[in-house]
């Protein structure tokens, strides 16, 4: 039997797609000289913050997008202020150290037509660890991990998971989760389904075996929405008590019967490469994250991800199977 030919595709807007690419290289920044940039009173006890939330996002996103220490993202920071004519103060970098731990990133995102179809995966990232003396002097703090080849001593880096939910229409992530390496990779499922709002409809979701769990199955169907999970080599039926179960299991006789290769053609799972493309770009700002809290980590993460979804509303590439 010979093998199948590999598909072909062809991308279709290559002037459009070739000009979004010049504007993410541009130098302009635009800021709004009506933004809100000092915090307003709200009446709390006790000193009140002198700058915005969205003041102190704009200077993490010229920290993250120039790869900066906080030190020297005060002075870019400064820079542009004046080059565009504004009298406005500028934080300190412990202000932003401190700021970064409480910080409620807004992640802007595109919403396309009809259901929304989620792409589900994760990705490992790294951060510094302990250095060489203070393991000696103090001990280890937290779990170390082995990375191989990267030049370093094991205890120097540790690791991360990213888990991610990609709309398949505009590219756009639309919910992020930051966990333990030592975690698996479904129980995290139910948790970036509860970002999407509960008055959008959900229509698909898409990942890979390791979310062929009683608790994702449950998560996706109680939201509406149609599994696209591959079952597990060794998978066996479900006692059929809940909708989940009887989902499942109408996938896995499918798979029996058809064949997997023909049921991922069938139900468009491999368009969940497009999201490992994804989190190559999460990585393009980096392979670390330079901080060390997790509270701070995560909101690192969370201004790529804002970064990521701008870059996309400039424009992507519109792309068509011709073979």
């Amino acid at each position: 039997m010979s093998k199948p030919s590999p598909a072909r595709y062809r991308t279709t807007d290559w002037s459009s797609y070739t000009a979004s690419l010049k504007k993410r290289g541009s130098l302009l920044i635009w800021l709004d000289k009506e933004m809100t940039w000092l915090a307003p009173h709200d009446g709390s006890p006790g000193r009140p913050a002198v700058f915005s939330d969205a003041a102190i996002q704009f200077c993490l996103t010229i920290k993250v997008l120039f790869k900066l220490p906080l030190r020297q993202t005060t002075g870019m920071v400064a820079s542009l202020l004046k080059m565009a004519d504004l009298n406005w103060a500028v934080p300190d970098y412990t202000t932003l150290c401190r700021r970064q731990k409480t910080l409620a990133v807004q992640i802007p995102y595109r919403r396309a037509e009809g259901p929304l179809n989620l792409l589900v995966d994760s990705t490992g990232i790294r951060f510094l660890g302990d250095g060489e003396w203070q393991a000696r002097k103090h001990g280890v703090q937290g779990r170390r991990q082995s990375l191989p080849g990267n030049g370093f001593p094991a205890n120097r880096e540790r690791g991360r998971k990213v888990p991610l939910a990609m709309d398949t229409a505009t590219s756009d992530i639309r919910a992020v989760e930051f966990t333990p390496s030592r975690d698996g990779d479904s129980p995290v499922l139910p948790e970036l389904l509860d970002q999407i709002p509960e008055g959008e409809v959900i229509g698909t979701v898409t990942a890979d075996g390791a979310y062929d769990t009683r608790r994702c199955h449950t998560a996706i169907i109680d939201r509406q929405a149609t599994p696209i999970i591959p079952i597990r080599k060794n998978g066996r039926p479900w006692k059929e008590d809940c909708p989940a179960a009887i989902a499942r299991n109408d996938t896995l006789r499918a798979t029996r019967h058809y064949g997997r290769a023909f049921w991922k053609r069938w139900t468009g799972y491999h368009a969940r490469s497009r999201i490992e493309a994804k989190m190559r770009c999460l990585k393009a700002f980096g392979e670390r994250i330079a901080a060390r809290d997790p509270d701070r980590q995560t909101a690192e993460i969370q201004v790529r991800i804002a970064l990521i979804n701008r870059f996309n509303a400039l424009g992507t590439a519109e792309i068509v199977r011709v073979a």
